[in-house]
């Protein structure tokens, strides 16, 4: 059988969603963390607007490349896998390791600066499953999420940066100088 390495938009949604629940993550929880974040700023935000936004963020091809590597390298470290001294190192889930917020930094930037600081506020305060993540990957225990709750925030940032230019957007349309311009992409 031929190897794939190319998905669909919404194959990439279905791995990413499959990754995320053997991880221990619901696309809700990452959905509840963007509501958090976007809602301090308007009350026009529902939390299947953040549903949608999570699920457009996990069917992008950045996405799905970022998640299962992050994925991949936590679950390696869990089983031994990964050979000392990097692997003391992302089991200790060291504050100076840093390649993690990279691939955050990465993934909420796709949505821009405000990606970037909403990725910042997210990983500094650590809400809901990010702190639930970081803790579980702390002490004795034997899981790993040195990746995976860094990659979660950035995935709830760029949902929460998703839905204010969404709700932006709708708000530039009423302006009775508004023309419709047909694009050939998607947000």
């Amino acid at each position: 059988m031929e190897k794939r390495t190319l998905f669909s938009r919404s194959e990439m949604l279905q791995m990413n969603s499959e990754r995320l629940k053997e991880r221990g993550v619901k696309i809700e929880e990452i959905a509840e963390v963007a509501y958090a974040q976007q809602s301090k700023w308007t009350d026009v935000i529902s939390r299947q607007d953040c549903i949608d936004s999570v699920e457009k963020i996990l069917s992008l091809r950045d996405t799905f490349h970022i998640l299962q590597l992050g994925a991949e390298i936590d679950r390696l470290t869990e089983t031994g896998e990964i050979k000392g001294p990097i692997r003391d190192v992302l089991n200790a889930d060291l504050g100076l390791f840093g390649i993690d917020e990279l691939f955050g930094l990465e993934l909420a930037g796709i949505y821009g600066t405000i990606g970037k600081t909403n990725f910042g506020d997210i990983d500094v305060n650590k809400p809901e499953v990010i702190e639930r993540l970081n803790t579980a990957g702390k002490g004795d225990k034997k899981e790993c999420h040195t990746f995976m709750d860094d990659i979660v925030g950035a995935i709830a940032a760029a949902a929460s940066t998703r839905v204010a230019q969404i709700i932006n957007e709708t708000e530039a349309r009423k302006d009775p100088r508004y023309k419709e311009i047909k694009l050939d992409f998607d947000v």
